[in-house]
């Protein structure tokens, strides 16, 4: 994270907002300085991205930087919950941006109406304390890993399908690829395989939550841990990442 160089002051408004937050142990005044000190970046609007951006707005981080190529669709709306009606054929990060500065007019948003690829990804990241990827492209998922290794930022990974999902926290060793060292042949995607709307909800708020803790300092990040939730079953558990001896993103040497 970047240390303060000063005090970070607060509004009466401010205040106000965050005071359930002030109060809060784990987090009080200085946890809240350090939110709102903080830029995180979310790669992809989608329904990690939407519910995780609203959560980070309304908690006080302080500059948001979305990353999202796309323009809103009719089908986003069962779970990007980010968009209305009123932003169909818009660009998602310019819809967005609307929203979260509505929601907490504090929080300064950077819309980057760009796909994060190898080439641009360490560009895309660059002076982020947090990144989190919710996205279901591989390429696009082992580009952002590799540029938040090779930068030290911790990488918060967040996935969905049908009515499962999983959130981990990657910050040096293991990454991201020692969890995917390659990209299944036939990648399963929400257009593909359909995906429960309020699972996005669940695996977006819990991607927020672990950026919020690698930010205030509070609490365990998942970080070597995979929490995987199963909707239908109502349960979720946790399993250990091991880092990959031959892995070519984070393997020394």
């Amino acid at each position: 994270m970047h240390a303060l160089t000063g005090p970070v002051t607060f509004s009466e408004d401010e205040i106000e907002r965050y005071a359930r937050h002030l109060v809060l142990a784990e987090v009080g005044g200085p946890g809240q300085q350090r939110l709102k000190a903080a830029r995180v970046g979310l790669v992809g609007l989608g329904g990690v991205g939407a519910p995780a951006a609203l959560y980070l707005a309304a908690a006080g981080v302080g500059t948001l930087r979305l990353l999202d190529d796309d323009t809103v669709a009719l089908s986003n709306l069962q779970r990007q919950i980010v968009f209305d009606a009123a932003d169909l054929g818009r660009s998602k990060v310019e819809a967005g941006a609307g929203t979260l500065a509505a929601l907490n007019p504090h929080v300064r948003i950077e819309p980057v109406a760009a796909r994060l690829t190898e080439a641009n990804a360490a560009a895309l990241v660059e002076g982020c304390d947090v990144v989190i990827d919710g996205t279901d492209d591989f390429a696009t998922r082992f580009a952002v890993n590799a540029a938040c290794v090779a930068a030290g930022i911790p990488l918060v990974s967040g996935a969905l399908g049908r009515w499962s999902g999983q959130v981990g926290v990657f910050s040096g060793r293991p990454c991201y690829r020692c969890l995917v060292p390659a990209a299944p042949p036939e990648a399963e995607t929400c257009a593909r395989v359909g995906v429960i709307g309020a699972l996005a909800g669940v695996v977006g708020s819990l991607a927020a939550l672990e950026a919020i803790k690698l930010i205030t300092g509070a609490g365990a990040p998942l970080a070597g841990r995979l929490l995987i939730y199963d909707g239908l079953a109502g349960t979720a558990r946790t399993v250990a990442v091991g880092a990959d001896p031959d892995c070519p993103v984070c393997a020394p040497g």
